[in-house]
């Protein structure tokens, strides 16, 4: 290892891909360069076990024998939205109050299944299950869901019962409150 190594430097970029089954995946700096790895445990660290392709992200960087490795993830921000894909489940507000501005519920994922692009999850407390659609992760800037993963939930009442307008790893929800 050499002193190089060692010097660690904040960049942002947009994630490239991310794959939590791989444990990988690549952010494209936005200062141009070679691409960054951004390993799994870089991003639990940060409180996710994924994160959506076409994210924002904020890193701190080391340059080593192997190239360029994310050492911290220092922000996330999801993927615009391209307006493909309309959740006309979900309403930009509840009354007179904006989606952004409703409580967060603390929950765990009972189930998330990618390929059929939706899941469940339990808020304590409640007995009811609530609708994670995968539309609303990749909005939360989101790629996937782990069972037993701890999740922060801004839950509405829709057509068919409790579901997700918004989820955020548990830890961020913590951070950001500090």
């Amino acid at each position: 290892m050499t002193d190089a190594d060692n010097i660690l430097e904040p960049v942002e970029g947009q994630v490239k891909w991310f794959d939590p089954t791989k444990g990988f995946g690549f952010v494209v700096p936005d200062a141009g360069g070679a691409d960054i790895l951004l390993h799994a445990n870089v991003l639990r660290n940060f409180g996710q076990s994924s994160v959506a392709d076409g994210s924002r992200i904020e890193l701190t960087i080391q340059h080593t024998q192997r190239g360029v490795q994310a050492v911290e993830v220092l922000a996330i921000e999801p993927p615009e939205d391209d307006g493909t894909t309309a959740l006309t489940d979900i309403p930009m507000q509840i009354g007179d109050t904006p989606l952004e501005d409703l409580p967060f519920e603390p929950g765990r994922v009972k189930w998330f299944d990618k390929g059929k692009g939706f899941g469940f999850a339990n808020v304590f407390g409640r007995p009811e299950d609530v609708f994670v659609h995968i539309e609303v992760l990749r909005r939360s800037g989101l790629a996937d869901l782990q069972p037993g993963e701890a999740v922060a939930l801004r839950v509405i009442e829709g057509a068919r019962g409790r579901m997700a307008a918004h989820v955020a790893a548990w830890d961020a929800v913590l951070r950001s409150k500090d």
